[in-house]
């Protein structure tokens, strides 16, 4: 007789981990700002042992990075990082968009363009919303949530496994909060789920793929303002960002 596995609990270290990646994702942590182990263990009431974890899983994923002597800070891409999360997802999401084409039901293609729509109005407001990043935090929730859902309406557990251990969608979220500087062209996601619900697997092949090289165009401008080289300690964010961390963990407000 099969026995169900009890989904495993919660530890310090996940807690710590997805309170540092929320920072990341809401743009209060931004390319090049220094990350203390002991600055966090102290915010989140934990040793350091747990927080030590956290900082290692968040560099593995590349949201961080390490230099001898010169501590962790947030990563900051490199123009070669860019191009091949680019390239990589670009490879995954136009065979997901073809699988979602020849599989998905009509509830799913129908709910994809509602999302399609919601997203598309978010974007058109966070243009103007100004430096709101609570909503902006809200608008890339929902957008990560509609990939996700071609993800996994194509019918590959493995294609969407891989989307989302290899982190593209959460890395196109951090270079979009640091680097895009123009407003997304009206109907962008409504004209790609058009695509992906025609039932043709090359137009949604197509529609998907000068989708990701759009953005990419788009946001490797951007990143070219940040110095992959230069190292240097923000003190000004520390008292913030210490109030951020211990508010966002006694709400449990992480993605």
């Amino acid at each position: 007789m099969a026995t169900t596995r009890k989904p495993r609990s919660r530890t310090l270290a996940d807690e710590a981990y997805l309170a540092v990646r929320e920072e990341i994702l809401r743009g209060q942590l931004r390319p090049g700002m220094p990350v203390s182990r002991r600055r966090l263990a102290r915010d989140l009431g934990m040793s350091i042992v747990p927080v030590t974890d956290a900082l290692k899983r968040l560099e593995e994923d590349g949201l961080l990075e390490t230099r001898a002597r010169a501590g962790t800070r947030v990563r900051v891409p490199s123009e070669t990082d860019v191009r091949e999360l680019y390239e990589l997802r670009e490879a995954l999401e136009t065979q997901a968009a073809r699988l979602f084409a020849q599989r998905a039901t009509p509830p799913q293609c129908t709910e994809l363009r509602r999302l399609a729509a919601e997203i598309d109005v978010f974007f058109s407001r966070l243009a103007t919303a100004g430096d709101d990043a609570a909503f902006r935090f809200r608008v890339h929730s929902h957008h990560l949530q509609f990939h996700m859902r071609i993800a996994e309406y194509a019918g590959s557990t493995l294609l969407k496994h891989m989307i989302e251990r290899r982190h593209v969608l959460i890395m196109n979220w951090l270079f979009d909060v640091s680097a895009r500087r123009t407003p997304l062209p009206p109907g962008f996601h409504a004209r790609l789920a058009a695509a992906l619900t025609s039932r043709d697997a090359e137009k949604a092949d197509a529609a998907m793929r000068a989708h990701v090289q759009y953005g990419f165009s788009e946001i490797s401008g951007g990143l070219r303002l940040l110095d992959p080289s230069e190292w240097r300690e923000r003190h000004h964010h520390t008292a913030t960002r210490s109030r951020r961390v211990s508010a966002s963990r006694k709400t449990g407000t992480v993605v």
